[in-house]
């Protein structure tokens, strides 16, 4: 059974690698673009910015923050969100721009949060960045990648049907292969939540306790 399963891994890699390396790299470039954007802000708007974020940590650390099981919640609920999203695109033949724009999108998220953080505070800021966004995000980035790539296949598989006539390309099993990939993937989003409802804000607590 492991066997067969790493085999499977192994195949599917072999297959979709070039996709793969593609959506590590565009994502990378989001991280980047989103990074330099932060120096693009004007400084009054870095000082708004500034602003809100130091109430909502002030807020936070006071306890006026929300219970763990609704931050759970809520982020299962983004998180899944998105990747239903690119899993319905998926089934569309024009889909494929649209997933890369979702997945370049998450990595300008990413990388104006971490920028933001570490420019305005400092090592305190990277840290802040490490526990609110990094660990959650060791999760969540690989499954947009891999859901990314699982989507743009089904997508592909579409293409080749309808336009090349491929009888090979059995679209109900490619559905089905994918439905399955997002049924588990949804799993791996329940961990990374559960670490953003659960271990997080403890974790940025003591970080906040530190730095000041």
């Amino acid at each position: 059974m492991i066997e067969s399963v790493h085999l499977y891994f192994r195949r599917h890699w072999m297959e979709y690698r070039s996709l793969y390396w593609f959506s590590i790299v565009l994502l990378f470039m989001g991280v980047m673009f989103g990074a330099i954007l932060v120096n693009s802000l004007t400084m009054e708007l870095k000082n708004d910015l500034n602003g809100f974020v130091s109430q909502f940590f002030s807020q936070f650390q006071e306890g006026a923050d929300m219970a763990p099981h609704h931050i759970f919640l809520q982020s299962l609920s983004r998180h899944a969100g998105y990747l239903m999203l690119m899993w319905v695109l998926g089934l569309s033949v024009a889909g494929v721009p649209f997933i890369l724009i979702l997945l370049f999108l998450k990595g300008v998220v990413s990388g104006f949060t971490i920028g933001f953080l570490v420019q305005q505070m400092g090592s305190g800021g990277f840290f802040l960045a490490f526990t609110s966004i990094f660990l959650q995000n060791m999760i969540i980035i690989p499954s947009y990648i891999i859901m990314a790539v699982v989507s743009i296949s089904i997508s592909l598989s579409m293409i080749k049907h309808l336009f090349q006539r491929k009888k090979s390309v059995h679209v109900p099993r490619v559905l089905l292969k994918s439905a399955a990939a997002a049924g588990c993937l949804l799993i791996g989003i329940c961990g990374a939540a559960a670490v953003e409802g659960y271990i997080s804000p403890v974790l940025i607590k003591s970080v906040l306790s530190w730095i000041k």
